[in-house]
């Protein structure tokens, strides 16, 4: 789908749930295929009722401001593919008089045939570390799994459901009315099974007739190398199983990173800060620093200037989807210059100041050495 759900509705971002309502009748009422059969109507009604789907259930509302279509598609946690617009319901019961209406027994359908089950939302917190490599990580999930003492029947073992005496095994119930422009025939979900067309006299003790339970599982799982906050992870057929043996929905993993006291990320970049004398700046040296692949040398050119960045080439995060390729390791360079200095070390300093001919006095070089001799 295109466009923002509630510009489709017409409504603003902090619109009540009465309002969204009011939207939704009046755009209904005008692009429903039944009533308007210009080209584009169907396409259009649709959109307007999955914006209305989403935006009147605080959960999945919230999350559509959040994450945007992503996070309400029929891929994302808790989303459920067997949405039925209740619209359309209205429109079936008053058309279905004209030659069996727009399919008054689709809902029972729906609710008679095998139903996907509920995808399912797990977050993991991972080290910086575990982001960068990856790994495998075990966890624990609860989620719904086809009773195995009634195999989903939710009937007593050795019995079975029985056809409904109400709709006859339909799942639906049809009443007849009079109105002033002709007979119409209501459509309606049988209240007596609840649309499944069947009764559960002996129910199975397991499962209490449900024909699932929850179960508490551990999964590992492999976690891509170059991960970061935000990625989802999905894992097929882990979420809630189905009902009448349908097939299970995904369990989705959202990854958190938990920040880490040496280093920070920019993107598939790494970010540290080493401190160095100003003698150590002066002169150069080699050191081991610290990355994530373990000590590694460091060559601290001769003249460093405070704030100089050294790269380390291939030391940074793996590009997600190609672990061959990395990022680098950027490294700032922070220069410490002494707040005070012994005797000797003043004289020493000073002889530099005179070789190097640099400027005395007050509020210069002398100055700056008498500062740090006062000072200790």
């Amino acid at each position: 789908m295109a466009g923002d759900y509630y510009e489709i509705l017409g409504v603003s971002r902090e619109a009540d749930t009465e309002e969204l309502k009011r939207a939704y009748r009046r755009l209904a009422r005008k692009y429903h295929p039944d009533v308007n059969k210009e080209a584009g109507s169907e396409e259009r009604f649709k959109e307007i009722s999955r914006a209305y789907e989403v935006l009147k259930e605080p959960e999945l509302r919230a999350r559509y401001d959040r994450f945007g279509e992503a996070g309400v598609s029929s891929g994302a946690a808790g989303f459920d593919p067997n949405f039925t617009d209740p619209f359309t319901d209205i429109f079936e019961s008053f058309f279905s008089g004209f030659g069996g209406g727009v399919g008054g027994n689709t809902q029972a359908r729906k609710r008679t045939g095998p139903a996907r089950g509920d995808d399912l939302r797990l977050d993991l917190r991972l080290e910086f570390k575990e982001a960068i490599f990856g790994g495998e990580k075990e966890i624990r999930i609860k989620h719904l799994e086809t009773c195995e003492t009634c195999t989903g029947t939710g009937a007593k073992p050795g019995t079975r459901p029985q056809t409904c005496s109400t709709c006859g095994g339909s799942g639906q119930v049809r009443r007849a009315t009079r109105t002033p422009f002709g007979s119409f025939t209501q459509v309606s979900v049988c209240p007596n099974c609840n649309g499944t067309g069947q009764m559960i006299e002996d129910k199975c003790s397991t499962c209490g007739g449900r024909g699932l339970n929850e179960v508490t599982k551990k999964l590992k799982i492999n976690v891509p190398a170059g991960v970061d906050n935000g990625t989802r992870l999905r894992v097929a057929n882990e979420g809630d199983a189905g009902k009448r043996s349908g097939p299970p929905g995904d369990l989705y993993v959202f990854l958190s990173v938990a920040p880490d006291a040496k280093f920070k990320r920019d993107g598939i970049n790494i970010l540290s800060e080493v401190k160095i004398s100003y003698l150590q700046a002066i002169l150069g040296f080699d050191f081991e620093v610290e990355t994530v692949d373990g000590p590694t040398k460091l060559t601290i050119p001769a003249g460093t200037q405070p704030g100089t960045v050294l790269t380390l080439e291939n030391k940074g995060v793996p590009r997600l989807g190609n672990p061959v390729s990395r990022g680098d390791h950027l490294i700032t360079i922070l220069v410490e210059i002494p707040t005070k200095v012994a005797q000797e070390e003043r004289e020493l300093l000073e002889q530099l100041v005179k070789i190097r001919g640099d400027r005395t006095g007050k509020g210069g070089i002398e100055g700056f050495l008498g500062n740090l001799f006062h000072q200790k």
